[in-house]
């Protein structure tokens, strides 16, 4: 595997000579074949068909239907979050295992419903509307800047400054951290890739205790500072917030601030831009969109079918259970494939078809149950401003090249995307 000098995986190398049979029986993840990357939808195909419950040489199994990720989606009772059984073995007594066994997202209920509502209130309705023109704005800006040197490298540029920015805004803490913040992210999220490379592990952990030492940091200006805080502003408010005579511990304040920063970019930098380079790929959408402007919010809802950002939950059996006929014993790992489960044909007609008025679009991209993305409703605003803006005014904009991938299989990222005028 290629990785950057951050420790992230590099771009996806070609795959030369004609594509090799799928043989769905032989298939796993640890490490997943060479080419999975580019052909996700391939393979996730070929399982679905054949082989929609699949176990792997580790016992987990995965599932690609998508009514069998609903029904463990909506099952929490039976379908387990926690982590802090299945991670102990890949990250020991680790700042990574602290962190990804503390984060919001790892946590059943109580847990779960205490921390999850505590933080809620910066996604009300009320806390979005504040936000639009600061994203408005942005867009703009960066529109501009494109404008003026005519091409755009769109990650680093837009897709990734975008959702950054406005959630350092909602934070209280210098977007002109943002790169840090971004590098941090992308170790500690990358560890939660089926194989980790013991200087990724390394690094992931570094990330973990740099990140919680610049929050301590902020925290402490914040409370010697009143008058610096912000409107909006949720990190004062997290220190602050009681539920039911309750406060989050300090290690629970870091760690979902830590996973609210990285969540809150991750999924939007990569529905952005893998939305404009199927917009690209697809010229007729484009003037769809422009001939409509009303369609931004399906076509925001087609991209995250089309691409997951996010391309694999997990979820452990707490008791011994059944999903369509097949019997699970206590204990079993299985791995939720969403990008499988999105072109599922039962479910979405044409699914490999690229359709901006699709309707319904019932995708997983968010996930469901108690366990939905808490920042959805930002992400799908943060995609119809950006989607709408960038066509209206740009409507003959070009791919440079195709865009890279990453080698991540958890997380479908774009490492790079050029486009011009």
């Amino acid at each position: 595997m290629m990785h950057t000098t951050d420790g992230s995986p590099g771009p996806v190398p070609a795959v030369p000579g004609p594509e090799p049979e799928i043989d769905p029986a032989a298939f796993d993840l640890l490490p997943p074949p060479a080419d999975f990357v580019p052909r996700a939808y391939d393979y996730y195909r070929a399982l679905r068909t054949d082989r929609p419950v699949h176990r792997l040489s580790d016992g987990s199994y995965l599932l690609t239907r998508y009514d069998d990720l609903v029904a463990a989606y909506r099952n929490p009772s039976v379908w387990s979050s926690d982590k802090t059984v299945d991670f102990k073995p890949k990250f020991g007594d680790s700042p990574l295992y602290e962190h990804h066994t503390t984060s919001l997202v790892f946590r059943d209920p109580p847990d779960h419903t205490r921390i999850r509502k505590l933080f809620q209130h910066a996604f009300t309705r009320k806390a979005l509307a504040a936000l639009e023109p600061r994203i408005h704005a942005l867009v703009d800006g960066y529109l501009d800047e494109l404008e003026d040197r005519r091409e755009m490298e769109v990650v680093g540029d837009f897709s990734f400054k975008l959702p950054v920015e406005v959630v350092c805004d909602m934070l209280g803490v210098p977007a002109s951290d943002r790169i840090l913040i971004r590098d941090w992210a992308l170790l500690i999220l990358g560890a939660l890739e089926p194989i980790l490379p013991q200087d990724r592990f390394e690094a992931g952990c570094r990330a973990v205790e740099d990140f919680k030492a610049y929050l301590r940091d902020q925290i402490r200006h914040l409370k010697a500072h009143p008058s610096d805080r912000r409107d909006g502003e949720i990190l004062s408010a997290l220190v602050d917030a009681e539920e039911d005579g309750q406060k989050l511990t300090e290690l629970e304040l870091l760690h979902q601030c830590i996973f609210l920063l990285n969540a809150g970019h991750e999924t939007s930098t990569n529905m952005l831009s893998h939305g404009i380079h199927e917009f690209l790929n697809h010229p007729a959408e484009i003037a769809r969109l422009r001939a409509d402007p009303g369609l931004a919010e399906s076509a925001v809802e087609e991209v995250l079918r089309y691409h997951p950002p996010i391309q694999i939950n997990n979820r452990r059996a707490l008791v011994d259970t059944d999903l369509s006929g097949f019997a699970f014993p206590t204990g079993s790992m299985v791995h939720l494939m969403i990008g499988a489960a999105n072109r599922d044909p039962d479910q979405f007609p044409d699914p490999d078809r690229f359709d901006i008025a699709r309707r319904p679009n019932r995708h997983l991209s968010f996930g469901l149950g108690i366990h939905i993305c808490a920042g959805n409703a930002l992400a799908r605003l943060e995609g119809q401003i950006a989607f709408g803006k960038l066509f209206d005014r740009f409507p003959s904009l070009n791919l440079v090249a195709p865009a890279r991938l990453s080698n991540r299989v958890r997380f479908r990222e774009v490492t790079e995307l050029r486009i011009a005028l």
